[in-house]
């Protein structure tokens, strides 16, 4: 029977889960059934996270676990976590990211409110200012840090019957908040090929893994 039980319990992961989307996954998942891994770069605000947890009575189906996606080390501690915790991962939700640059917050916000930023109608260059080394950064957590989280604990999904993984992006990485024509084209054309890659990739590993991407709105 306690096999049997095991064999049934569902297992997620989020990245980035201390407040936001990210809590919310958690808190959805853990009332759905899940056993769920509420991850943070911020071990401190991990912890308040699963405290803000309780007054929903999950019953210990969330558990914490510090991890920084940019750095390696800390991907492989979860890598190494779930496989000797649960053994499988049905899961992934990639919510970890960053901004990148440095906003401009009283515009922006009204940009928002008149809707100006959902019509496209905002030059973004002229409410963020940016750093060589916040786009650094950026890039090490948006785009290397999923990569590198996902291909950590691919071998889990695929221990299982339905693998999920979810990657969150921002409805600022729209093509159309890019001023320039030329520059829209070229990452429209990135952004196809790159869909195919991943598509060959999942292929090649022989996974079922169901791949999505979810935007949210700001």
């Amino acid at each position: 029977q306690f096999l049997t039980i095991f064999c049934f319990l569902r297992y997620a992961v989020i990245c980035g889960a201390n407040k936001g989307i990210g809590l919310e996954s958690v808190r959805q998942l853990a009332s759905n059934g899940f056993i769920v891994v509420l991850t943070t770069r911020d071990g401190k605000r991990g912890l308040e996270a699963v405290e803000k947890l309780k007054e929903f009575d999950l019953s210990g189906r969330v558990v914490f676990h510090q991890l920084d996606v940019a750095n390696p080390g800390t991907v492989a501690s979860l890598a190494d976590f779930i496989k000797t915790q649960f053994g499988k991962l049905d899961i992934l939700v990639n919510n970890a990211g960053i901004f990148g640059s440095i906003v401009d917050v009283d515009t922006f916000k009204a940009a928002v409110a008149s809707g100006a930023m959902e019509r496209g109608e905002v030059d973004l260059s002229k409410l963020v200012t940016e750093t060589y080394e916040l786009t650094e950064e950026c890039l090490q957590i948006n785009y290397y840090g999923a990569k590198r989280t996902a291909e950590a604990l691919i071998p889990l999904l695929q221990l299982t019957d339905s693998p999920r993984i979810v990657n969150v992006s921002s409805g600022l990485g729209k093509l159309n908040n890019i001023p320039s024509d030329w520059a829209r084209g070229v990452f429209s054309s990135t952004l196809k090929r790159s869909v195919a890659v991943i598509s060959d990739f999942l292929k090649i590993l022989g996974s079922p893994t169901r791949l999505e991407s979810v935007s949210k709105r700001r």
